[in-house]
Parts: structure tokens; sequence; C-alpha cells
């Protein structure tokens, strides 16, 4: 295996890495790393896939539509695959990922974000969640990390907490969704879950990532009368 590296920005947090992953028989695939932690790539995208339309399907009028997290694009992809779907704001702290996006170092980036509906936002998620108007969204997809149990960022250990958990309930609307990924099972985010909607439901999708089989689970909690 060949490793190209296409481009490399520092921040605050650390190095975030774009390269090209080249294999003996010829194909190739962008792989996405932040501090050396691989994120994503572009040849199994079935995950971030699964995210999006496993959530659009727990919500009956998903018009408005909040997406923690860039990476690549495959969410917000998925999510603007959905006709119901009128807006979607994506809230991305690395601006490099965003300008990789834009300006077509990662080559699809460009067409992706050239759907109206797509606004873009650089901004910490937590800032973005806790200064959205209440009851903004009908959905909201928490991707920033492989879950809590395989952190980009230490810092990211708050998004998976009942404080944060509970500014994001309140940018739902009544009948919303909050939907989080996980790379792992989470007794613990389902237990931060309930307490903050009062109701939590595990969803467990079978993938292949990079000749592995892995079970990676959402998390779906939804704004009810009672919680």
């Amino acid at each position: 295996m060949e490793y190209v590296e296409i481009a490399r920005a520092e921040s605050e947090r650390g190095e975030l890495v774009l390269r090209e992953r080249r294999s003996e028989a010829g194909s190739s695939a962008l792989e996405l790393r932040a501090n050396g932690v691989f994120v994503m790539d572009t040849l199994e995208v079935s995950t971030e896939q699964a995210l999006a339309s496993g959530a659009l399907a727990t919500v009956d009028d998903p018009r408005a539509v909040f997406v923690g997290g860039l990476g690549l694009g495959f969410t917000m992809h998925e999510v603007l695959a959905d006709s119901r779907v009128e807006k979607v704001a994506v809230v991305e702290i690395e601006q490099a990922l965003v300008d990789w996006m834009r300006d077509g170092t990662i080559p699809h980036g460009p067409a992706m974000l050239a759907d109206e509906r797509v606004t873009i936002v650089v901004a910490d998620v937590a800032v973005a969640l806790a200064e959205a108007a209440p009851a903004s969204y009908d959905l909201v997809l928490l991707d920033v990390d492989n879950g809590p149990g395989y952190l980009v960022h230490e810092v990211n250990a708050a998004l998976y907490e009942e404080p944060f958990l509970r500014a994001a309930r309140r940018a739902l609307r009544p009948g919303g969704v909050l939907a989080v990924w996980s790379a792992a099972d989470s007794p613990e985010l389902a237990e931060q879950l309930r307490a903050a909607f009062g109701n939590v439901q595990g969803q467990a999708h079978d993938v292949l990532l990079q000749d592995r089989d892995e079970q990676y689970w959402l998390f779906v909690s939804r704004v009810t009368s009672e919680a």
C-alpha cells in the first residue's frame, strides 16, 4: 500500500492530514486523519450514509437538519438526497477541511457544496447548538468523532454528556430527533441520552471497513412531551 499526502494543516487542535491511499491493484481512496487518528475515507462510506438514512427514517418531516461534522461530506450528501429536506446546516470546526472541500482539493467537494440548501458554519458544534434558536431543527446528526470511546480530540467528550445533549434537545422541534454515531456500543452514552431526552434507541449497523467486519451503532433520541 502506498500513501501520498495531498494536504496538511495545523490548528490549535493539532494536525489534519488528507492523503491518498493507493493499492498495488491500482485502486485508490482519499483518507482523512486527525493527529494521526483515522477519521474516514472515500472507500467505505456506508457508515456515514447509514447515520443519515437511519436518522432520516425516524423523522416524519425533516425539513431543517443540523449536521455536526463535515468530514468528507458523505453524511451531508446523504441528507441532501432526501427530497423532504429544505435546509442543512453543517458545522465544522476545521477551516482547512472546509477549504479543501470548497477548492477541489477533495475532488467531490465543490459539487456537494453547490447545493443551495447547504450552509457551512465554521465553529465548535457545542457553541453552534448552544447559540441556535430553540426549536430550530427537525433533526440533529452528531458525527464529529467515532463515538465517545474513540475521540478525535479529548475535549469532545463533553459532546456525549447530558448538558450538551440537553442543548441539542432545546434546538429540536417537538418530535425532532438527535442521532449520534458511535463505533461501538456505549451504555454510558445511552444513559446520558436517556437522562437528557427521556428515551433512547440503539441501532446496530454491520459494515465492512478496510476489509474488516465491524459493527457500528446509531443512538437515537426523540423530543417528546414527556421528556
